[in-house]
């Protein structure tokens, strides 16, 4: 029978954990970084006398409503990624998962397509939201204008062949 002395097992220990981590370290992205970076920099260059504020206040509605909306969608493609990779799934589990997650990336580029019109057409920051024949649009301002609503609300349409349930919001 072989016997694993107790400085051999924690060399192995710490010796693996050095090398998971200088590998995490190795693949992180270096935009990682570079955001760190600058956020230092922000910190440093504060004046003592004024408040500092937390950068989430920063953000706005629209941004963390696309956070959101991000963050949902990739638990949702882990989760069907999961069922993809499962070997005891059924063929027909694996095509379901494989068309949601098909689904859901068409929709994600459908939003990024009606933002970038908006965007265009009409100078506006906005969010979109594609769920089935639903369309939920927020777009950032102050007036609310029935108008400009109803001309976004043609642009999007005019996006889709089948007609779409759409809603715009101003923030």
């Amino acid at each position: 029978m072989y016997m694993v002395n107790k400085q051999g097992l924690w060399f192995l220990t710490l010796f693996s954990l050095i090398l998971v981590l200088s590998v995490y370290y190795i693949t992180m992205p270096n935009e990682v970084f570079k955001s760190e970076e600058i956020q230092e920099e922000r910190e440093t260059q504060k004046d003592n006398n004024s408040t500092s504020e937390v950068n989430s206040q920063n953000v706005s509605y629209i941004e963390t409503l696309k956070i959101e909306l991000d963050s949902e969608r990739a638990e949702i493609l882990n989760t069907l990624q999961a069922v993809l990779n499962d070997k005891d799934k059924t063929s027909e589990e694996k095509n379901k998962a494989y068309e949601e997650m098909k689904e859901i990336n068409n929709n994600k580029s459908i939003e990024e397509t009606i933002n970038k019109k908006i965007k265009d057409e009409y100078s506006l920051n906005s969010y979109t939201k594609v769920d089935g024949d639903k369309v939920e649009i927020v777009i950032e301002g102050e007036d609310h204008d029935v108008k400009l609503a109803n001309k976004i609300m043609k642009t999007v349409q005019s996006q889709f062949d089948k007609p779409m349930s759409i809603s715009v919001k101003f923030s």
